[in-house]
């Protein structure tokens, strides 16, 4: 097999090496060779290995100017040139199909090739220069040192795009004649993935050493209190309160990280919205009635989503907590259920301390607090909102925040009122038998 067949086989599994560079530079090289006979090349005359006795075989110089053979002389049949041409546009097919960008710089790293995803990449100037010196950088190493260089690295942005930076893996292997071949995989959402987890790692490490660091001191203060029954009983209080704290932080952890992939999806089921108002309701009442807040019920009855049950009660039971952990005593949370096409929408409405419109977009990020003083004083932990948010993305749908500082705050979760995969027009909300 050829340089250029084994270009092509090993482009398409997805393979770039430098032989696939080598084929492309002596591509052209070929093309322009000139046909006939090279320099000290002579005739072969087919089925004749010694001339026979009185049989003069005339071999004619090579001619200096011409392209072809001299006349009289019987030369093996050369291939067809569309065989070598057809395998130079396989090879450039499938370059050009990779989703790896690849460049080919000569030895003054000039750009003599591009594929397709290096320029979407953004690896080219609009002048066809590199757009990164660094990787002018790493092919001079390469020919210094003739050994490849494999690196892992950020590339900046063009000026004024806001996304992230351009996570590579960049492979560069020396080819022959000064040319390197440069080889960059677009690694920018395992980059972002690897940032996620460790800011994640971080914040729950400072979000557990808080209650673990309370209940340690509670500790010691309650054996120093053994002779004072009522600072006796007010630690164990607090201990009983960061335990319990600490218990549900551990638990909502669990319960993202399910959420986020640990576990597969159930299959969706149809599930009644009355259903899901009523336990949350039953669950929040005593919590509400402490602070003498009265959570209402309003809008369609009889109203039917698509999903998993348990996570549609703690989506709804988070956004109704949230509702009646920020308000004021002596207040109203609103549970509104409302039907618009094929989407069931429930609504949360409080009057408390409202959001910050800088807030908005962040609040459903993990332990992301608007008012972290508060949030704590209240038992939260920065993860309930992470949590609402992924069920509704689990489940095709989204929530949203309308707020006003000072005045409360509305979120509503939208879900589909239709089974998954299903086309056309519900024709009415399914009725299914609601607890009471």
């Amino acid at each position: 097999m050829d340089v250029a067949q084994t270009l092509a086989v090993g482009a398409a599994a997805g393979l770039v090496t430098g032989a696939a560079a080598v084929a492309l530079v002596t591509a052209a090289r070929r093309r322009a060779r000139v046909g006939g006979y090279g320099v000290g090349e002579v005739p072969v005359v087919h089925g004749v290995s010694d001339p026979p006795a009185g049989v003069d075989v005339v071999v004619p110089e090579p001619p200096a100017t011409t392209s072809g053979p001299p006349a009289g002389a019987v030369v093996a049949p050369r291939p067809p040139a569309t065989t070598e041409d057809s395998t130079d546009v396989l090879a450039r097919r499938s370059l050009d199909a990779l989703r790896v960008g690849v460049l080919v710089l000569d030895p003054a790293d000039a750009v003599v090739f591009a594929n397709p995803a290096a320029r979407h990449m953004g690896l080219l100037r609009p002048d066809g220069e590199p757009a990164h010196t660094i990787l002018a950088t790493l092919a001079g190493q390469v020919r210094r040192g003739g050994s490849r260089r494999d690196v892992e690295l950020d590339l900046p942005r063009a000026r004024g795009d806001g996304r992230d930076p351009l996570g590579v893996r960049v492979r560069v292997v020396a080819i022959g004649g000064g040319h390197v071949a440069v080889e960059v995989e677009d690694v920018t959402e395992a980059h972002r993935v690897a940032r996620v987890r460790r800011d994640f790692v971080a914040n729950v490490s400072h979000e557990l050493k808080t209650p673990v660091g309370a209940l340690q001191l509670l500790a010691e203060a309650l054996i120093d209190a053994t002779d004072d029954p009522e600072a006796a009983r007010r630690f164990a209080e607090r201990i009983q309160h960061e335990s319990s704290r600490m218990g549900r932080l551990v638990g909502e952890l669990i319960e993202l990280s399910r959420l986020q992939g640990a576990e597969p999806l159930p299959d969706p089921e149809p599930v009644a919205v009355d259903r899901i108002v009523n336990e949350v309701l039953d669950r929040t009442r005593t919590v509400a009635s402490a602070k003498d807040i009265t959570v209402v019920w309003s809008g369609a009855r009889g109203l039917t989503v698509y999903g998993h049950e348990r996570q549609l009660v703690t989506a709804v039971g988070n956004l109704v907590d949230n509702a009646v952990a920020y308000s004021g005593e002596d207040t109203t949370v609103t549970v509104t259920t409302t039907r618009t096409g094929d989407t069931v929408g429930i609504a949360v409405t409080d009057e408390g301390i409202g959001i910050a419109a800088d807030d908005t977009d962040r609040i459903f990020e993990r332990f992301y607090r608007a008012d972290p003083a508060r949030s704590r004083a209240t038992g939260g932990t920065g993860l309930g909102l992470a949590i609402v948010k992924h069920i509704a993305t689990n489940h095709g749908g989204q929530v949203a925040v309308t707020s006003v500082v000072g005045e409360g705050s509305t979120f509503t979760l939208r879900l589909p009122a239709r089974p998954p995969g299903s086309t056309g027009s519900a024709s009415g909300p399914v009725v299914l038998a609601a607890s009471t």
